[in-house]
C-alpha cells in the first residue's frame, strides 16, 4: 500500500495551483513506501534502495521479537498485537508499529511489551515489557 499525498491542483477559489507542477509522484514518496508488519510463523524481509543508492530492510512478516530484561536483550515468540494507537484496524490485522502493545510468550509466561522500534523501517522487532 502506497500512500501518496499531494497538494491540490486547484485553489480554494477554484483556479489552476500552477504550484503544483514542482511537485513529482517521487517527491511526495520521499519517506518510502509504507509496510504493514504482522504476525506470522515465518518471516519475510525484503530490501528496498534508498536515496543515494543505499539499502533499507524491510520486516513484512514475523513472529520474533528481541526483548531487553534487565539490560539485556532476549529473542521471544510473538503471539498477538494486543493496542494498537496507530490504527484501530490494525489490532484485527495483527500490524505491528512502533509503540504498539504485543503479547509475548517468555519461558512460557504470557507477558506484555511495547514495541519500541519501527519494524517496516527497521528490520526487526525491538520491545520493552510493559507492567
Amino acid at each position: 500500500m502506497v500512500e501518496w499525498r499531494q497538494i491540490s491542483k486547484r485553489k480554494k477559489t477554484g483556479g489552476i495551483n500552477n504550484a503544483v507542477n514542482a511537485k513529482t509522484k517521487s517527491l511526495s514518496n520521499k519517506g518510502g513506501t509504507f509496510v504493514k508488519t504482522t504476525v506470522n510463523d515465518v518471516e519475510k524481509r525484503f530490501q528496498e534502495r534508498t536515496i543515494g543508492g543505499n539499502k533499507k530492510v524491510k520486516l513484512s512478516q514475523t513472529n520474533i521479537a528481541l526483548i531487553s530484561i534487565a539490560g539485556k536483550s532476549k529473542k521471544v515468540k510473538i503471539l498477538d498485537v494486543l493496542e494498537n494507537e496507530a490504527n484501530k484496524h490494525f489490532v484485527r490485522q495483527k500490524v505491528i508499529t512502533k509503540g504498539c502493545i504485543i503479547k509475548v510468550d517468555i519461558d512460557g509466561k504470557e507477558e506484555k511489551a511495547k514495541v519500541t522500534s519501527r519494524p517496516g523501517q527497521f528490520g526487526q522487532v525491538s520491545a520493552i515489557l510493559v507492567k
